[in-house]
C-alpha cells in the first residue's frame, strides 16, 4: 500500500530561551497546522509517533494531548539527530504495512543555549552511545577542547583537505549557500546573509570550521500527516498529497570503523547505503531528482552526503558546491530552507522540517524560495550514534 503526506506544519525554529513558550505549546502549533493542511481533524488520526531527545519519557504524550484526548498509541521515538525522519518512518511503515491509515508524525525539541555535547556526562564518552565513535576521532587526532560535535566534524574536513584538496573557502560555499537561501524562509532561525570571506572570518569552533558553518540549538517542531491511498479516495477535500516513494534507514556497519576515518564514523557510508536501497526500491536515481533537503550539521557534512547520494565523486563536492550546481540555476537546489545551518536544528523537530519544505516545494507552495518545476524531492537525515534516513518524494499527478 502507497503512503502519502497529506499535509504538514511546521513553528519557526527560535534561538533557545527567546521564546516563551513549553514543548507542547510548539507540538501544538505544528500539529494544528498540520491537520489543518490536510483537511482532517484530530480524531480521522489513528497512530502518532513523536520524536525527541531532550524531554523525560512519554513527553510525546504531553504534546499530542494539545490536540485532542481520542487514546490513539502514541510513540516516542529518539534516534538523535534522526529522530524527527524516524518518527516519519515510523509512520509510513504503519500505513504501508495497513496498521493505519492516517498517521500522525511529530517531532520537537526545547534546547538550551550553547554547543551540543558529545552525549556523555561531564566529559566521560566511556558509557556514552557515542563512546565508540569518539574513540576513533580520539585515535587519529586526539581530543581537543573544542565542542565534541564540532570536533569530530571538524577533524572529519580535516581528512576531506588532506586526502583530496578541499579548501576552506569551498567549505564556507556550503554556509554562505545555506545563509543565502534562508532569507527567504520565514520560518529559519536566521535570515542574515554572508558571503565566504565573511564566513571565513567568523569565530573558529573547530578548525577549519567556523560558527556560521555550524547548526545552532534550536527550539520548535514539525508535523506530518501520513495517509494511505484509501483514506485520500474516502477524504475529497484533501489538499494535494505528495507520495513517498521510498524511504530507507541504515545504521552503523563495519565500515564506519575500520578505516580508523572520522569521514566514516560520522557516516558517510550510512548515508551511502540508505540512498542505495531508495535508488533500488524506486526505480530512480539521483539524476531525476530536482531538490534535496540534507542534514548539513555542519558545512562538511553536506560535502560528504553530496558523495554519498551519488551527486558527485568522491573528492570532488567541494568543486561542485563551488561551481553553483547546488542552488538556484543550479542542477539540484539543495537546502532551499537554508538547511540546518541557518534554518536551525532542533534534533526532533529536524527530519520533519526536512519532509515540510520538500512538500511545500512539490506542491509549488515555497513562495520566493520555489524551486522551478520540481517534482522530485528527496530528504536525507543522520544521527551520529547512528542513523540515517533517506526519504523520496514525488509530486502527484
Amino acid at each position: 500500500m502507497k503512503a502519502y503526506v497529506a499535509g504538514v506544519g511546521m513553528t519557526r525554529f527560535e534561538k533557545p530561551e527567546t521564546r516563551d513558550w513549553q514543548y507542547w505549546d510548539m507540538a501544538r502549533e505544528a500539529g494544528s497546522a498540520a491537520l489543518a493542511d490536510a483537511g482532517i481533524t484530530y480524531a480521522e488520526v489513528e497512530q502518532v509517533p513523536v520524536g525527541y531527545c531532550f524531554q523525560p519519557s512519554t513527553a510525546g504524550q504531553r504534546a499530542a494531548y494539545e490536540l485532542g484526548l481520542t487514546g490513539v498509541p502514541v510513540y516516542n521515538v529518539n534516534n538523535n539527530c534522526a529522530t524527527g525522519s524516524s518518527a516519519l518512518m515510523l509512520a509510513r511503515q504503519f500505513v504501508e504495512g495497513g496498521v493505519a491509515d492516517c498517521v500522525l508524525a511529530l517531532g520537537f525539541e526545547k534546547m538550551k543555549r550553547g554547543a551540543l555535547g558529545g552525549g556523555a556526562d561531564g566529559g566521560d564518552f566511556s558509557t556514552s552511545p557515542v563512546a565508540r565513535h569518539y574513540g576513533v576521532m580520539a585515535a587519529r587526532h586526539g581530543f581537543e577542547m573544542s565542542p565534541p560535535t564540532a570536533q569530530i566534524f571538524g577533524d572529519a574536513a580535516r581528512e576531506h583537505m588532506e586526502k583530496y584538496g578541499t579548501t576552506e573557502a569551498q567549505l564556507a560555499a556550503v554556509g554562505a549557500k545555506n545563509h543565502r537561501h534562508s532569507a527567504n524562509n520565514p520560518y529559519a532561525q536566521f535570515q542574515d546573509v554572508y558571503g565566504v570571506d565573511e564566513i571565513l572570518a567568523a569565530r573558529v569552533v573547530h578548525r577549519p570550521l567556523t560558527k556560521l558553518q555550524c547548526s545552532p540549538t534550536s527550539d520548535g517542531a514539525a508535523a506530518a500527516v501520513v495517509v494511505s491511498e484509501r483514506f485520500l479516495e474516502r477524504h475529497e477535500p484533501v489538499r494535494q498529497a505528495v507520495e513517498i516513494v521510498a524511504q530507507a534507514m541504515t545504521t552503523d556497519t563495519e565500515e564506519s570503523f575500520a578505516s580508523g576515518s572520522c569521514v566514516d564514523v560520522v557516516g558517510q557510508p550510512m548515508s551511502r547505503e540508505a540512498a542505495r536501497q531508495v535508488y533500488e526500491r524506486s526505480g530512480l536515481g539521483i539524476d531525476d531528482v530536482d531538490v534535496v533537503e540534507l542534514h548539513d550539521c555542519f558545512s562538511i557534512n553536506e560535502l560528504l552526503t553530496y558523495e554519498a547520494l551519488g551527486m558527485c565523486e568522491e573528492g570532488e563536492s567541494g568543486e561542485l558546491v563551488e561551481s553553483g550546481a547546488t542552488t538556484y540555476g543550479g542542477r539540484w537546489v539543495v537546502n532551499p530552507s537554508g538547511g540546518l545551518i541557518s534554518k536551525g536544528h532542533p534534533l526532533g523537530a529536524t527530519g520533519i522540517a526536512q519532509v515540510a519544505e520538500l512538500v511545500w516545494q512539490l506542491r509549488g507552495e515555497a513562495g520566493p524560495r520555489q524551486v522551478s518545476g520540481a517534482r522530485i524531492g528527496l530528504a536525507h537525515n543522520i544521527g551520529l550514534g547512528g542513523a540515517a534516513v533517506v526519504t523520496l518524494l514525488r509530486a502527484a499527478g
